[in-house]
């Protein structure tokens, strides 16, 4: 599928999935500079440029697709001809589809020795590296029992028990509002994560820092799995994290309430790093205090400035 396409998916929430819509996107720009049958350098910069805003429009809060349409663009800000710059966005691209989907096998590794046998485990909402933690465990003969949460309005937490009935995991799925009652009763708390800030704070699903805070309060452990990619070096800079709010309609139909009631539908909240126990990425398992070093590990202090200069 060409740029337009793929941003228009991820805006009507066809393409799930913090990972899924940075290496659809990735893709995209890929197949762009493809499918360029012209002979100028500076116009095919120039559509380039164009699907890059293309795309980052159809979640604009979303880090991971910010950062996978970045990754794209290293090195190409430097005079090169039409075929240089065609296969640096090609090489950009399948380095990034690549490393992102190993990192989720790697994130499943060496979460799995976070998880002891008989564990009760809670997620939340649809992540793929916490899913492949909790796999790679069962996968080791551990006996394990998940409990997923329903995770409204788009009820991902349907396609969370479909994957684990895929991978012979049976689990129990509960509405969300029951995850503090539910508590006393589990071992460990794993969800993923959209975007991790600087400071540490998680931004995910809504309903992620009620989860939290209520394994804070029962003393359970709480680990975020995320890919490094996830990590905002926006927030280095003092950016604040936008929490999407889309359509009240995915929660209520209109007529179903009062015309002088609002209703508020926040796609995601902010998790503190003291109620986040660690971090498991795919360069290992770090406290949310040293996510900055990851950033600038991971990513590099230039990267803001490369993404400055393309516009």
């Amino acid at each position: 599928m060409g740029v337009e396409e793929i941003a228009a998916g991820i805006s009507r929430m066809e393409i799930r999935g913090a990972a899924e819509i940075a290496r659809k996107s990735a893709q995209a720009l890929k197949e762009e500079a493809l499918d360029y049958r012209g002979r100028d350098v500076e116009e095919l910069r120039h559509l380039l440029n164009r699907g890059k805003e293309e795309l980052l429009v159809s979640r604009p809060t979303a880090i991971s697709l910010w950062n996978g349409v970045q990754a794209v663009f290293k090195g190409t800000q430097s005079s090169m001809g039409l075929e240089e710059l065609r296969k640096q966005v090609v090489k950009n691209a399948d380095e990034f589809i690549k490393r992102s989907k190993e990192a989720v096998e790697i994130i499943g590794r060496i979460g799995s020795r976070r998880v002891r046998d008989g564990d009760r485990i809670l997620t939340h909402c649809n992540s793929k590296a916490a899913l492949s933690v909790i796999v790679r465990a069962h996968e080791e003969g551990k006996h394990i029992e998940v409990f997923a949460t329903e995770s409204r309005p788009w009820r991902q937490g349907l396609l969370t028990v479909k994957d684990l009935a895929e991978a012979g995991i049976g689990s129990t799925m509960i509405v969300d509002s029951a995850a503090r009652w539910l508590m006393k009763d589990i071992d460990l708390v794993l969800v993923g994560a959209d975007t991790i800030c600087s400071n540490g704070a998680v931004i995910n699903k809504i309903g992620t820092s009620q989860i939290a805070l209520a394994a804070h309060e029962s003393r359970v452990p709480f680990m975020v799995c995320a890919e490094t990619f996830k990590f905002s070096p926006k927030t280095m800079y003092g950016e604040l994290v936008e929490i999407e709010e889309r359509d009240s309609k995915e929660v209520v139909r209109p007529e179903e309430v009062p015309a002088i009631t609002k209703v508020l539908n926040p796609v995601f909240d902010a998790t503190p790093p003291e109620y986040i126990d660690a971090i498991i990425t795919e360069v290992g398992v770090i406290p949310p205090y040293a996510a900055y070093e990851i950033i600038v590990k991971e990513l590099g202090q230039d990267f803001l400035f490369e993404e400055n200069s393309t516009r």
